[in-house]
């Protein structure tokens, strides 16, 4: 893929004034934005304010060197910063190693040959934005395997290895998990009198809805299977799942969609809920089973309703009726 210079941000660091003028002059020529910087300190400084897309550092540096500029930029950045030139009048072979262990990705030698860096920079520009590219597509084919394609919410494959992994982080952290299954009342006459487009519809208006009314970013709405969502809440006792039951079941009431076959002549929900407190001889099956079974008694109450469950650390429960809402 051909560089195109603008736009393209590059960060020198030079304690040298005289140098980093015509690196800058240089540079600006062929079309790139610099940002410079007199020394290391002021290098960490506008990294963080300008990310650029390639980083020129002087190798000897007064207070902190290159060498160090790279390993705190590794660092800021995570391990994954932009691609970092040394410029160096050090051409040993231990110097050069150093370099590159610590994260360079080339280096050009004092006196600079303008040709060779400038075909360097363009070259390790243009490899980092096609990684930057490779990343964000890479990232996108892996949520489209985590994702509804029909709802837009999580998929049956990331409920299960979500639950999983909250299971385990509330165990490590002694706080309790909760999880509703909401399921669509009559949604099978819904079908049958509507038709499945406009099914498909009621399930992706009911899924937004569902998204719309958790307000935490570790709280999961998944796409259960059929006309069934499921919603984990880490960190939450029964009390607060029960509030957020109950503002679910009044949203998807609030949407007046128009059920004909309903006793209530609009789209509803029943929710089961259940809640525990994760403990490692217990399985996150057990909470499911819970959250299912509040589920079907909240059918079984008159549906547009839900019923809540406490799971006992063992995977029991307390005795029926001690503990439903």
């Amino acid at each position: 893929m051909p560089i195109q210079p603008e736009g393209a941000v590059i960060l020198v660091a030079e304690d040298d004034p005289f140098m980093l003028r015509l690196l800058g002059q240089y540079l600006g020529q062929e079309g790139y934005q610099v940002i410079e910087a007199p020394n290391g300190k002021a290098a960490l400084d506008l990294y963080v304010l300008h990310w650029p897309d390639l980083v020129l550092l002087d190798a000897l540096m007064p207070g902190m060197d290159g060498f160090e500029v790279c390993r705190r930029l590794q660092a800021i950045a995570q391990g994954n910063p932009a691609p970092m030139l040394m410029i160096t009048g050090l051409e040993d072979e231990k110097s050069v190693d150093q370099a590159f262990a610590i994260g360079m990705a080339d280096y050009v030698t004092k006196p600079i040959h303008w040709a060779v860096l400038r075909q360097r920079v363009r070259r390790l520009i243009s490899q980092h934005r096609l990684e930057i590219q490779l990343r964000e597509a890479n990232y996108q084919l892996q949520q489209q395997t985590l994702i509804d394609s029909l709802t837009q919410v999580a998929n049956r494959r990331r409920f299960d290895e979500y639950l999983l992994q909250e299971w385990g982080r509330c165990v490590r952290d002694q706080v309790p998990l909760s999880l509703l299954i909401c399921d669509i009342d009559h949604f099978k006459h819904y079908n049958d009198h509507y038709g499945h487009p406009a099914g498909d519809r009621c399930l992706q208006q009911v899924a937004t809805t569902l998204k719309q009314g958790i307000h935490r970013p570790a709280d999961l709405v998944a796409r259960y299977g059929g006309e069934e969502f499921a919603v984990i809440l880490p960190n939450t006792p029964l009390e607060g799942a029960t509030v957020v039951g109950d503002r679910l079941v009044q949203s998807v009431q609030n949407l007046s969609l128009p059920h004909a076959m309903a006793p209530t002549t609009a789209v509803t929900i029943s929710c089961g809920i259940a809640s525990v407190q994760p403990s490692a001889n217990g399985l996150p099956s057990d909470l499911v089973l819970s959250a299912d079974q509040g589920l079907y008694q909240a059918k079984a109450q008159g549906r547009n309703q839900y019923q809540a469950i406490c799971v006992l650390p063992n995977g029991t429960q307390p005795p029926f009726g001690a503990v439903m809402f």
